[in-house]
Protein backbone atom coordinates (compact mmCIF):
# COMPACT_ATOMS: atom_id res chain seq x y z
CA UNK A 1 0.00 0.00 0.00
CA UNK A 2 1.23 3.52 -0.71
CA UNK A 3 2.17 5.79 2.10
CA UNK A 4 -0.34 8.45 3.07
CA UNK A 5 0.72 11.96 2.10
CA UNK A 6 0.97 14.26 5.10
CA UNK A 7 1.79 17.88 5.80
CA UNK A 8 2.97 19.90 8.78
CA UNK A 9 1.23 23.18 9.63
CA UNK A 10 3.43 25.66 11.44
CA UNK A 11 6.43 23.75 10.15
CA UNK A 12 9.07 26.36 10.96
CA UNK A 13 8.45 26.55 14.73
CA UNK A 14 9.95 24.34 17.43
CA UNK A 15 7.17 21.73 17.46
CA UNK A 16 6.82 21.94 13.66
CA UNK A 17 10.50 21.08 13.34
CA UNK A 18 10.02 18.08 15.61
CA UNK A 19 7.11 16.93 13.43
CA UNK A 20 9.31 17.26 10.34
CA UNK A 21 12.08 15.27 12.00
CA UNK A 22 9.76 12.44 13.10
CA UNK A 23 7.93 12.23 9.77
CA UNK A 24 10.93 12.58 7.45
CA UNK A 25 11.44 8.83 7.04
CA UNK A 26 8.23 7.39 8.45
CA UNK A 27 7.10 3.92 7.29
CA UNK A 28 3.40 4.90 7.10
CA UNK A 29 3.51 8.54 6.02
CA UNK A 30 5.10 10.55 3.20
CA UNK A 31 5.85 14.12 4.24
CA UNK A 32 4.99 16.13 1.13
CA UNK A 33 3.98 19.54 2.52
CA UNK A 34 5.59 22.01 4.89
CA UNK A 35 3.29 24.98 5.48
CA UNK A 36 3.76 28.12 7.54
CA UNK A 37 2.96 31.83 7.71
CA UNK A 38 3.16 34.27 4.82
CA UNK A 39 6.62 35.45 5.86
CA UNK A 40 7.99 31.92 5.39
CA UNK A 41 5.97 30.84 2.34
CA UNK A 42 7.97 30.65 -0.87
CA UNK A 43 11.30 30.11 0.87
CA UNK A 44 13.15 26.82 1.12
CA UNK A 45 12.72 25.08 4.44
CA UNK A 46 16.41 25.66 5.12
CA UNK A 47 15.92 29.41 4.68
CA UNK A 48 12.62 29.67 6.53
CA UNK A 49 13.32 27.54 9.60
CA UNK A 50 15.79 28.51 12.29
CA UNK A 51 16.60 24.86 12.95
CA UNK A 52 17.05 24.35 16.70
CA UNK A 53 17.12 20.55 17.03
CA UNK A 54 20.40 18.81 17.78
CA UNK A 55 20.13 16.45 14.81
CA UNK A 56 20.66 18.06 11.39
CA UNK A 57 17.68 19.05 9.26
CA UNK A 58 16.82 16.08 6.99
CA UNK A 59 18.58 16.80 3.70
CA UNK A 60 15.59 16.05 1.47
CA UNK A 61 13.43 18.50 3.45
CA UNK A 62 15.94 21.34 3.40
CA UNK A 63 15.20 22.29 -0.21
CA UNK A 64 11.44 21.80 -0.02
CA UNK A 65 9.52 25.02 -0.58
CA UNK A 66 7.46 26.15 2.38
CA UNK A 67 3.85 26.64 1.29
CA UNK A 68 1.36 29.21 2.47
CA UNK A 69 -1.53 28.14 4.65
CA UNK A 70 -4.33 26.88 2.43
CA UNK A 71 -6.89 24.08 2.37
CA UNK A 72 -5.62 23.17 -1.07
CA UNK A 73 -2.45 21.34 -0.06
CA UNK A 74 -1.22 18.16 -1.76
CA UNK A 75 -1.68 15.84 1.19
CA UNK A 76 -4.41 13.94 3.00
CA UNK A 77 -3.46 14.38 6.65
CA UNK A 78 -2.00 17.39 8.45
CA UNK A 79 -0.09 17.58 11.71
CA UNK A 80 -0.77 20.91 13.34
CA UNK A 81 1.93 22.75 15.29
CA UNK A 82 -0.02 25.99 14.99
CA UNK A 83 -0.24 28.38 17.94
CA UNK A 84 -3.63 28.51 19.64
CA UNK A 85 -4.85 31.72 17.98
CA UNK A 86 -4.33 30.23 14.50
CA UNK A 87 -5.22 26.63 15.36
CA UNK A 88 -8.82 27.42 16.30
CA UNK A 89 -9.61 28.74 12.84
CA UNK A 90 -7.34 26.69 10.58
CA UNK A 91 -7.79 23.23 12.10
CA UNK A 92 -11.57 23.47 11.71
CA UNK A 93 -11.16 24.65 8.11
CA UNK A 94 -8.86 21.75 7.23
CA UNK A 95 -11.16 19.16 8.79
CA UNK A 96 -14.19 20.67 7.03
CA UNK A 97 -12.27 20.48 3.74
CA UNK A 98 -11.74 16.72 4.21
CA UNK A 99 -8.29 16.55 5.79
CA UNK A 100 -7.50 14.46 8.83
CA UNK A 101 -6.08 16.84 11.45
CA UNK A 102 -3.76 15.69 14.22
CA UNK A 103 -3.38 18.66 16.53
CA UNK A 104 -0.84 19.54 19.17
CA UNK A 105 -2.76 22.72 20.06
CA UNK A 106 -4.98 22.95 23.13
CA UNK A 107 -7.90 24.81 21.58
CA UNK A 108 -10.04 21.76 20.67
CA UNK A 109 -8.93 19.27 23.36
CA UNK A 110 -11.93 19.76 25.61
CA UNK A 111 -14.55 19.90 22.81
CA UNK A 112 -17.05 17.18 23.69
CA UNK A 113 -16.79 15.53 20.25
CA UNK A 114 -13.00 15.75 19.86
CA UNK A 115 -10.87 12.79 20.98
CA UNK A 116 -8.09 13.78 23.37
CA UNK A 117 -5.97 10.69 22.90
CA UNK A 118 -3.03 9.15 24.68
CA UNK A 119 -2.94 5.88 22.71
CA UNK A 120 -1.83 3.66 25.59
CA UNK A 121 -4.55 5.06 27.84
CA UNK A 122 -7.74 5.74 25.87
CA UNK A 123 -7.59 4.45 22.28
CA UNK A 124 -11.33 3.78 22.42
CA UNK A 125 -11.98 7.54 22.59
CA UNK A 126 -11.36 7.62 18.84
CA UNK A 127 -14.95 6.41 18.72
CA UNK A 128 -15.93 10.07 19.16
CA UNK A 129 -15.02 10.68 15.51
CA UNK A 130 -18.30 9.19 14.29
CA UNK A 131 -20.21 11.67 16.42
CA UNK A 132 -17.83 14.49 15.43
CA UNK A 133 -18.39 13.96 11.73
CA UNK A 134 -22.14 13.58 12.06
CA UNK A 135 -22.52 16.65 14.26
CA UNK A 136 -20.29 18.89 12.17
CA UNK A 137 -21.33 17.62 8.75
CA UNK A 138 -17.89 16.33 7.78
CA UNK A 139 -17.85 13.35 5.45
CA UNK A 140 -14.17 12.45 5.84
CA UNK A 141 -12.24 15.08 7.78
CA UNK A 142 -11.64 14.98 11.53
CA UNK A 143 -9.71 16.52 14.42
CA UNK A 144 -7.79 14.37 16.91
CA UNK A 145 -5.74 16.02 19.65
CA UNK A 146 -2.88 14.96 21.88
CA UNK A 147 -2.60 15.99 25.50
CA UNK A 148 -0.90 18.77 27.39
CA UNK A 149 2.79 17.88 27.69
CA UNK A 150 2.76 18.00 31.51
CA UNK A 151 -0.44 16.03 32.09
CA UNK A 152 0.87 13.28 29.79
CA UNK A 153 3.51 11.61 32.04
CA UNK A 154 1.20 11.78 35.05
CA UNK A 155 -1.65 10.17 33.12
CA UNK A 156 0.68 7.47 31.78
CA UNK A 157 1.68 6.65 35.36
CA UNK A 158 -1.91 6.68 36.67
CA UNK A 159 -3.52 4.66 33.86
CA UNK A 160 -2.29 1.21 35.01
CA UNK A 161 -3.39 2.11 38.54
CA UNK A 162 -7.02 2.86 37.65
CA UNK A 163 -8.23 -0.54 38.96
CA UNK A 164 -7.18 0.64 42.44
CA UNK A 165 -9.46 3.70 42.16
CA UNK A 166 -7.28 6.82 42.37
CA UNK A 167 -9.30 9.51 44.14
CA UNK A 168 -7.08 12.52 44.74
CA UNK A 169 -3.75 13.74 43.35
CA UNK A 170 -1.32 16.46 44.32
CA UNK A 171 1.05 17.13 41.42
CA UNK A 172 3.96 19.56 41.19
CA UNK A 173 5.55 20.04 37.77
CA UNK A 174 9.11 21.11 36.97
CA UNK A 175 8.71 22.07 33.32
CA UNK A 176 11.50 22.50 30.78
CA UNK A 177 12.19 25.77 28.99
CA UNK A 178 11.43 24.25 25.59
CA UNK A 179 7.81 23.95 26.66
CA UNK A 180 7.54 27.70 26.10
CA UNK A 181 8.55 27.38 22.45
CA UNK A 182 11.40 29.26 20.84
CA UNK A 183 12.90 31.66 21.87
CA UNK A 184 10.73 31.03 24.91
CA UNK A 185 11.60 32.28 28.40
CA UNK A 186 14.03 35.26 28.51
CA UNK A 187 17.45 34.18 29.80
CA UNK A 188 17.42 36.59 32.74
CA UNK A 189 14.14 35.06 33.91
CA UNK A 190 15.35 31.48 33.48
CA UNK A 191 18.95 31.38 34.69
CA UNK A 192 19.41 30.80 38.43
CA UNK A 193 15.66 30.81 38.86
CA UNK A 194 12.39 28.92 39.10
CA UNK A 195 9.24 30.61 37.79
CA UNK A 196 6.17 29.34 39.70
CA UNK A 197 3.75 30.25 36.95
CA UNK A 198 3.32 28.99 33.37
CA UNK A 199 -0.06 30.34 32.27
CA UNK A 200 -3.49 30.75 33.79
CA UNK A 201 -4.67 27.64 31.97
CA UNK A 202 -1.75 25.30 32.71
CA UNK A 203 -2.88 24.05 36.10
CA UNK A 204 -6.46 23.82 34.85
CA UNK A 205 -5.33 21.56 31.99
CA UNK A 206 -3.64 19.20 34.44
CA UNK A 207 -7.06 18.62 35.95
CA UNK A 208 -9.49 18.71 33.05
CA UNK A 209 -7.37 16.98 30.41
CA UNK A 210 -6.20 14.24 32.76
CA UNK A 211 -9.75 13.44 33.83
CA UNK A 212 -10.93 13.38 30.21
CA UNK A 213 -8.18 10.98 29.10
CA UNK A 214 -8.75 8.70 32.10
CA UNK A 215 -12.54 8.91 31.68
CA UNK A 216 -14.95 6.50 30.03
CA UNK A 217 -16.50 6.81 26.60
CA UNK A 218 -20.28 6.85 26.60
CA UNK A 219 -22.77 7.20 23.76
CA UNK A 220 -22.54 10.99 23.68
CA UNK A 221 -19.05 11.85 24.89
CA UNK A 222 -16.65 11.12 27.74
CA UNK A 223 -17.52 10.77 31.43
CA UNK A 224 -14.55 12.31 33.29
CA UNK A 225 -12.66 10.08 35.71
CA UNK A 226 -13.61 12.28 38.66
CA UNK A 227 -10.16 12.40 40.24
CA UNK A 228 -9.51 15.50 42.35
CA UNK A 229 -6.23 17.01 41.12
CA UNK A 230 -4.34 19.85 42.76
CA UNK A 231 -1.57 20.99 40.41
CA UNK A 232 1.36 23.37 40.89
CA UNK A 233 3.18 24.19 37.62
CA UNK A 234 6.72 25.63 37.58
CA UNK A 235 9.21 26.57 34.86
CA UNK A 236 12.76 25.44 35.64
CA UNK A 237 16.14 25.95 33.87
CA UNK A 238 16.16 22.59 32.03
CA UNK A 239 16.26 22.38 28.24
CA UNK A 240 13.93 19.40 27.67
CA UNK A 241 11.94 17.02 29.84
CA UNK A 242 8.97 17.73 32.11
CA UNK A 243 9.24 16.16 35.56
CA UNK A 244 6.19 15.80 37.82
CA UNK A 245 6.14 14.82 41.49
CA UNK A 246 2.87 13.05 42.30
CA UNK A 247 1.09 12.03 45.51
CA UNK A 248 -2.05 9.86 45.16
CA UNK A 249 -4.80 8.49 47.38
CA UNK A 250 -6.71 5.34 46.34
CA UNK A 251 -10.11 3.83 47.07
CA UNK A 252 -8.54 0.37 47.26
CA UNK A 253 -5.17 0.59 48.98
CA UNK A 254 -2.48 -1.05 46.80
CA UNK A 255 0.87 -2.02 48.22
CA UNK A 256 4.02 -0.58 46.69
CA UNK A 257 4.61 -4.00 45.15
CA UNK A 258 1.14 -3.95 43.58
CA UNK A 259 1.91 -0.60 41.99
CA UNK A 260 5.30 -1.67 40.61
CA UNK A 261 3.75 -4.84 39.20
CA UNK A 262 0.97 -2.84 37.52
CA UNK A 263 3.51 -0.52 35.92
CA UNK A 264 5.91 -3.23 34.79
CA UNK A 265 3.31 -5.61 33.36
CA UNK A 266 1.33 -2.94 31.48
CA UNK A 267 1.14 -3.81 27.79
CA UNK A 268 -1.36 -1.43 26.20
CA UNK A 269 -2.60 -1.45 22.61
CA UNK A 270 0.17 0.51 20.82
CA UNK A 271 2.77 -1.85 22.25
CA UNK A 272 0.69 -4.90 21.33
CA UNK A 273 0.39 -3.56 17.78
CA UNK A 274 4.13 -2.75 17.73
CA UNK A 275 3.48 0.67 16.27
CA UNK A 276 6.64 2.34 14.91
CA UNK A 277 6.72 5.09 17.55
CA UNK A 278 5.41 3.05 20.50
CA UNK A 279 8.08 2.71 23.19
CA UNK A 280 8.87 -0.76 24.47
CA UNK A 281 8.19 -0.70 27.38
CA UNK A 282 5.85 2.30 27.69
CA UNK A 283 6.88 2.84 31.32
CA UNK A 284 10.48 2.64 32.53
CA UNK A 285 10.52 2.04 36.29
CA UNK A 286 13.75 3.10 38.00
CA UNK A 287 14.78 1.70 41.39
CA UNK A 288 17.50 4.28 42.11
CA UNK A 289 16.70 6.88 44.75
CA UNK A 290 17.81 9.78 42.51
CA UNK A 291 15.96 8.94 39.27
CA UNK A 292 14.35 9.99 37.00
CA UNK A 293 16.37 13.03 35.97
CA UNK A 294 15.67 15.03 32.79
CA UNK A 295 19.21 14.90 31.42
CA UNK A 296 19.55 11.16 32.03
CA UNK A 297 16.04 9.87 31.30
CA UNK A 298 14.19 12.16 28.86
CA UNK A 299 15.36 10.18 25.81
CA UNK A 300 14.13 6.80 27.07
CA UNK A 301 12.33 4.92 24.35
CA UNK A 302 13.50 7.42 21.75
CA UNK A 303 11.91 10.19 23.82
CA UNK A 304 8.55 8.40 23.80
CA UNK A 305 8.67 6.48 27.10
CA UNK A 306 7.63 7.74 30.53
CA UNK A 307 10.16 7.14 33.30
CA UNK A 308 8.93 6.64 36.87
CA UNK A 309 10.88 6.47 40.11
CA UNK A 310 11.03 7.30 43.83
CA UNK A 311 7.90 5.29 44.65
CA UNK A 312 7.34 5.44 48.41
CA UNK A 313 4.59 5.89 51.00
CA UNK A 314 3.00 9.32 51.44
CA UNK A 315 2.22 10.57 54.93
CA UNK A 316 -0.61 12.80 53.61
CA UNK A 317 -2.17 10.67 50.85
CA UNK A 318 -1.24 7.02 50.13
CA UNK A 319 1.79 6.90 47.83
CA UNK A 320 4.10 9.30 46.02
CA UNK A 321 6.39 9.04 43.03
CA UNK A 322 8.17 11.03 40.34
CA UNK A 323 7.48 10.76 36.60
CA UNK A 324 9.23 12.27 33.58
CA UNK A 325 8.71 12.50 29.83
CA UNK A 326 10.26 14.39 26.92
CA UNK A 327 7.94 17.33 26.40
CA UNK A 328 8.62 18.12 22.71
CA UNK A 329 8.76 14.49 21.56
CA UNK A 330 6.19 12.44 23.50
CA UNK A 331 4.48 15.49 24.95
CA UNK A 332 4.02 17.18 21.58
CA UNK A 333 4.87 16.03 18.04
CA UNK A 334 5.56 12.38 18.89
CA UNK A 335 2.21 12.06 20.63
CA UNK A 336 0.36 13.20 17.51
CA UNK A 337 2.40 10.90 15.27
CA UNK A 338 1.57 7.93 17.51
CA UNK A 339 -2.12 8.87 17.34
CA UNK A 340 -1.91 8.74 13.55
CA UNK A 341 -0.08 5.40 13.63
CA UNK A 342 -2.80 3.94 15.86
CA UNK A 343 -5.54 5.07 13.49
CA UNK A 344 -3.65 3.67 10.52
CA UNK A 345 -3.13 0.30 12.24
CA UNK A 346 -6.81 0.10 13.14
CA UNK A 347 -7.93 0.74 9.56
CA UNK A 348 -9.33 4.19 10.35
CA UNK A 349 -7.35 5.92 7.59
CA UNK A 350 -8.32 3.67 4.66
CA UNK A 351 -10.09 6.50 2.81
CA UNK A 352 -6.89 8.53 2.91
CA UNK A 353 -4.84 5.57 1.67
CA UNK A 354 -7.20 5.20 -1.26
CA UNK A 355 -6.72 8.87 -2.12
CA UNK A 356 -2.94 8.51 -1.96
CA UNK A 357 -3.02 5.49 -4.26
CA UNK A 358 -4.31 7.67 -7.11
CA UNK A 359 -1.35 10.05 -6.91
CA UNK A 360 1.27 9.41 -9.65
CA UNK A 361 4.66 8.30 -8.38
Amino acid sequence: MPKIRVGVLGATGAVGQRFAQLLAHHPYFDLTVLAASDRSAGKSYREAANWILTEPMPAHLAEMTVQEMSTNLSCELVFSALPTNFAKEWEHQFAAAGYGVFSNAGVHRMDSDVPLVLPEVNPDHLGLLKQQRAGRGWSRGFIVTNSNCTAMPMVMALAPLMPFGPQAVIATSLQALSGAGYPGVPSLDAIDNVVPFIAESEEVKMNTESNKMLGRLNGQGVDPAGIKISAHCNRVPVSDGHLVTVSVSFRDKPSLGDIVEAWQTWQPLPQQLQLPSAPQPPLVVRAESNRPQPRLDRDAGGGMATTIGRLRPCEVLDVRFVCLAHNTIRGAAGGSVLNAELMAAQGMLEAFKAEASHVPA
